[in-house]
Parts: C-alpha cells; sequence; structure tokens
C-alpha cells in the first residue's frame, strides 16, 4: 500500500484529472513559481499553459473564469492561494456558482472545484483566518476539509466528479502529513468518518484538529484508561450527523474541535445538532475548542494562545468526564 503525504496525494489525483481535456488549473502562482505551497509545482512544464493557467492578482477574476468555464462543459479547477484572498471572490462564489443551477431552473450546472488552503504560523491577523462556516452557511455549495491523505485523495475525485461548486479546503500546516492511500480507496462527500473508537468521550472534529485530537486520545488512553472515541466530518456541507449523534448516545459526553473561532461557527451547528438530536443523552455539557476570539497575532507566544492546542482538548475532555 503507498504511503504519502497529503501534497503527495493531491498531486497524484490532480495528474489523473489533468488527463482529461476538460480540466485545466488556473490561480496566482501555481505555473512558473512552481505554487506556494509545492502541490502544482512542475505541472507548467509538465503540461504546459493551456492546461496550468498562471492568473494575475484578481480573485474575482479567477473564480469568474472558472464559473464561465463550467457553465460551458470544461471541468475548471480554481486555485485560491489562501482562503483569506476568497473574500475578494465572495461575489463570484456566492451570488453566481452556488446559485446558477437555481437561478437557471435545472437547466445550467457549475461543476466547479476551488482548491484554497486554512493555515497560520506567523501570517497575522489578514493571512490567518478560517471561513469554513461561512462557505457552509450557503445552500448551491459543498464545503469539504479532509485531514488524511487517503481522504485528500479520494475527496478530491469526488469534489470533480460532482456536478455543483465544491469548495476543497486544505490546511497548510498538514502538506507534510504522512499516511497510507489503499488504491481501491474511496470517500462521498457527505460522509463522515469513525477516525477512533472509544467509550467515554466523543469528539467531533475535522481538518488538522482530527490529528491534535488522536494524539490527545492516545495520550489519555495510555495514560489513565480514558477512550476518546473521534468522529471526522470531512465535509461540512452537507453535514453527516450520524455517526456523530451514534456515538453521542453511547457516550453521553462530547466535546467539538475545529479551527476556527469559536462563536458563529461549524461547531456551533455541531453542539447545536447533538442537543437538538441527542438532549436525552446528555450527561454533561458539551464543550467546545477553537480559536480564541481575537485577530490573529503575529508574535509566536501569542499566537499559541489563540490557536487550537493538544493541551486545550485535553482540557475540554477532563471538563466533560468531570
Amino acid at each position: 500500500m503507498a504511503v504519502m503525504t497529503v501534497r503527495e496525494a493531491l498531486r497524484a489525483e490532480l495528474r489523473e484529472w489533468l488527463k482529461d481535456d476538460r480540466v485545466f488549473i488556473i490561480g496566482e502562482d501555481i505555473g512558473y513559481y512552481g505554487s506556494t505551497y509545492g502541490v502544482t509545482a512542475g505541472f507548467l512544464e509538465e503540461y504546459g499553459p493551456e492546461k496550468i493557467r498562471d492568473a494575475p492578482i484578481a480573485e474575482a477574476g479567477i473564480v469568474g473564469v472558472g464559473i464561465g468555464a463550467a457553465m460551458l462543459g470544461m471541468r475548471p479547477i480554481v486555485e485560491i492561494m489562501s482562503v483569506n484572498f476568497s473574500l475578494l471572490a465572495f461575489d463570484q462564489i456566492i451570488n453566481h456558482a452556488a446559485k446558477l443551477y437555481y437561478m437557471f431552473g435545472g437547466q445550467m450546472q457549475c461543476p466547479l472545484v476551488l482548491r484554497t488552503t486554512n493555515g497560520w504560523r506567523n501570517l497575522s491577523a489578514t493571512h490567518s483566518q478560517a471561513f469554513d462556516t461561512m462557505f457552509a452557511y450557503v445552500p448551491g455549495l459543498k464545503v469539504v476539509a479532509p485531514a488524511t491523505p487517503a481522504d485528500m485523495k479520494a475527496l478530491f475525485r469526488a469534489a470533480m466528479e460532482d456536478p455543483d461548486p465544491v469548495i476543497f479546503i486544505e490546511h497548510t500546516l498538514m502538506y507534510g502529513v504522512k499516511g497510507e492511500v489503499p488504491d481501491d480507496y474511496q470517500a462521498k462527500i457527505g460522509e463522515s468518518r469513525l477516525a477512533r473508537e472509544g467509550k467515554d468521550v466523543t469528539i467531533v472534529t475535522y481538518s488538522r484538529p482530527v490529528h491534535l485530537c488522536m494524539e490527545v486520545a492516545e495520550k489519555l488512553s495510555k495514560e489513565e484508561g480514558i477512550e476518546c472515541e473521534i468522529i471526522d466530518l470531512r465535509t461540512i456541507r452537507p453535514l453527516d450527523m450520524s455517526k456523530a449523534l451514534t456515538s453521542f448516545r453511547k457516550t453521553n459526553r462530547a466535546v467539538v474541535v475545529s479551527e476556527e473561532w469559536q462563536s458563529h461557527g461549524v461547531q456551533a451547528e455541531v453542539v447545536a445538532r447533538l442537543y437538538e438530536h441527542g438532549f436525552d443523552y446528555v450527561d454533561a455539557p458539551i464543550e467546545r475548542v477553537g480559536y480564541v476570539e481575537v485577530p490573529f497575532p503575529y508574535a509566536t507566544n501569542l499566537e499559541n494562545q489563540v490557536v487550537v492546542t493538544p493541551e486545550r482538548i485535553e482540557a475540554a475532555i477532563r471538563k466533560v468526564l468531570e
């Protein structure tokens, strides 16, 4: 079985799709510069400028070109270097890509995959944000945020096969994460997975925090016999709560972990659904772990106080088990 990093898994799947005459990639610094995070490094030389299209710094235009191409039968892959830059393209994403199918009564589709990145580390207030919930709030979009190389590859394939616009969120601190990628592995958009079995507390999470939660779970299991069950949502719109609710009805305690400001986000929606559909099983108030609600600082010592850490996750688990 192949072992790949997240970056290698993405590159392998992109290569498969670039064989399709309808597929091209458009974005900033994806060709001559070799891409900011190395995912498309060397692709310009390998596939040429018709398939790998360097774009000027004009996010609304980049997404608009992708939407137009998708409407005409192409399968564009639009890369927005950082999700922070997607703010400049929100009208194209929300008022056009998300609504074309509905506005044209189902006669027009927009099979667009928009790759972008979350992440932080000395990037300061305007380049460290997460807008997962802003995409997930909009009907007509699908929003995927995988955690493992296998899911990254399989869910990118699922995104490319989907007839609707898909926001595909990668985490900048995960590109070097390694994992097994089975040849026949498949995953569906809108289907969560059981990442770790346990009996004492349910942890609901997605993207990079999956790895932090696994680290904490292994530590608590080894040192104190506390067994955490971890549910990886993988997709946040549509949001599959089936495995999270099944687990919560078993453990009666839950912690929701995500890299976003704690209020009004995906974790708020997850907690609401756990209470709504699992209220009779609640043995302790559900805990949340997210970013501290301030603009991101630049200094490392201050940044470490804002982000999600294993220590904060462990404290939340201990609180629901009191």
